[in-house]
């Protein structure tokens, strides 16, 4: 269940285009000023969709890392450029403005990067510590939303102060591409974590079988199947992505397969155990007495409970095949299908 991370950074900078008219010397011309930052930042962007791209079109873990540093590489190209700058006319508040939200960039993309992929080892322990996964990612989103709208703001200012025509609402083939790559990562989660949270508790119940410890059973399995019909009622509210319903389908199956594990399977398999600790108990009370104390009511008791457990152990044995073999099988068919979902609708981009 290990996935690369993927930063899903919200840089959207379409609202600070400039129509350009001549090449201009942006230290006397403002709107010169705007596109020389405006371009610094859209090189910085451009490599990190480059990232994106490859890290949900290639299974080239190195390809990925090293396209990842030099997304690093360039946002520090970026605040060397705008470092160049001088402020203009004396205004430094664009300039440092800038510098500001591409030091967040920085941070986000190269310190906290460490942290992320630390958490992402521990994620797969729990369901609570998976939610924080996904949840610091989405904080990470959302903290550089907000600082993408502080520069919007910055260059709105600026342009309002020296009398700048901007050319509003207009985006840019990368700033499409950004957007549709976060709301993939956003409508992706959600369905993740409804698959997480069951196949969690899945694991917990066959390690509680595994060790015949009947209360963690009962208890793992009545969360299953309490998850499972929340899942599935969540699902079928749920549009496809671009009318891709195949994510989606992938989890119900797989939500599905968890309910009826929960409600028939397992309960068939607690049944069995019942019968194996009731054999034992007989065996041992058997055992216990002489042979010349047993009577013929013990003989036949006994005996009924070898007939319950050699057919219970044929009917387990086929239930426990069964079972692994569906979990598997749709184990499979998720991560097949995720891919091939995150390979479809991630934009294929080269800076």
């Amino acid at each position: 269940m290990k996935r690369f991370p993927i930063f899903l950074l919200f840089i959207v900078i379409a609202c600070a285009l400039v129509n350009p008219a001549k090449a201009q010397d942006p230290t006397t011309n403002a709107a010169a000023y705007i596109n020389a930052i405006n371009t610094a930042e859209t090189g910085m962007n451009r490599s990190y969709m480059s990232y994106i791209s490859a890290a949900a079109h290639s299974s080239r873990k190195r390809k990925i890392e090293k396209m990842r540093e030099q997304a690093v590489q360039s946002i520090l190209v970026c605040q060397s450029t705008i470092l160049g700058l001088s402020p203009y006319n004396g205004d430094n508040s664009l300039r440092q403005s800038s510098l500001k939200f591409v030091e967040l960039c920085y941070k986000i993309f190269n310190d906290d990067y460490a942290h992320i992929v630390n958490m992402e080892e521990i994620a797969v322990q729990s369901y609570d510590d998976m939610h924080a996964y996904l949840l610091l990612q989405e904080a990470t989103d959302d903290t550089l939303k907000v600082a993408n709208q502080r520069m919007t703001n910055a260059v709105n200012s600026f342009a309002g102060k020296y009398g700048v025509m901007l050319t509003q609402g207009k985006k840019t083939e990368l700033n499409e591409k950004m957007e549709e790559t976060s709301k993939l990562g956003k409508y992706r989660n959600k369905i993740y974590l409804m698959f997480f949270k069951c196949n969690w508790e899945d694991g917990q119940l066959t390690l509680a079988c595994n060790q015949k410890d009947m209360p963690k059973i009962e208890k793992f399995r009545e969360a299953l199947g309490k998850y499972a019909i929340e899942g599935l009622a969540v699902l079928d509210t749920m549009k496809g992505f671009d009318n891709d319903l195949a994510l989606a389908q992938a989890c119900k199956q797989a939500l599905t397969f968890y309910k009826t594990e929960a409600e028939t399977n397992v309960p068939a398999i607690s049944g069995f155990f019942a019968k194996e600790q009731n054999f034992l108990k007989l065996k041992t009370a058997m055992e216990a007495k002489a042979a010349n104390q047993r009577t013929q009511q013990d003989a036949d008791t006994f005996n009924k409970a070898v007939g319950d457990m050699n057919a219970g152990a044929i009917t387990f044995n086929q239930l426990n095949s069964d079972l692994n073999n569906s979990r598997n099988e749709l184990m499979n068919n998720w991560v097949n299908t995720e891919k091939q979902f995150l390979d479809a609708h991630t934009p294929f981009y080269k800076g």
